[in-house]
């Protein structure tokens, strides 16, 4: 292994690691800061940022067959994540419908009826086909696909290269 083709390796991993980790924060921060309550396809376009971030790590870390498949490995998840963020905005945008399952509030299941009807009250229904918010002009949801595809092609491309 020659010490560009490492030092390329390197970056891309930190650059992973460090894109995945700035998604996940903001997302966070969004939900717990700011009170915005995720839906079904949300929490789905988080996971493959989740499994990027070892991956990045292993890929900083690892020898260079093993970068080599972390980033590769992540590039496919980031690409599957792109797909579910370009449907999810297609559904915001009223291009085809969103999921029928996609609503519904979090918390435990009430013991009585008086607890459900109590419950339903402060239960807010996050539906899939609705923007919570947009940044100029493009919804979280457009902007996952963005971010997740240019990670993609970050890791992909690293991973490829010789």
């Amino acid at each position: 292994m020659n010490l560009a083709s490492a030092l390329r390796l390197k970056k891309a991993g930190l650059g992973l690691t460090l894109g995945s980790a700035l998604v996940l924060g903001a997302v966070l921060v969004l939900q717990y800061g700011y009170g915005y309550a995720p839906c079904k396809l949300c929490l789905t376009e988080r996971l493959p940022f989740y499994a990027a971030l070892p991956l990045g790590l292993a890929a900083l870390f690892a020898p260079e067959r093993l970068a080599r498949l972390a980033l590769g490995l992540a590039a496919l998840g980031l690409l599957c994540g792109a797909g579910v963020g370009v449907y999810h905005a297609g559904a915001e945008w009223g291009f085809w419908p969103g999921p029928s399952d996609c609503g519904g509030g979090t918390g435990t299941n009430p013991g009585q009826v008086g607890d459900f009807l109590n419950q339903l009250q402060t239960t807010k229904v996050v539906d899939c086909s609705v923007a919570a918010m947009r940044v100029l002009g493009i919804s979280l949801a457009g902007w996952n696909a963005v971010i997740a595809f240019v990670l993609a092609s970050l890791a992909g491309t690293a991973a490829l290269r010789s």
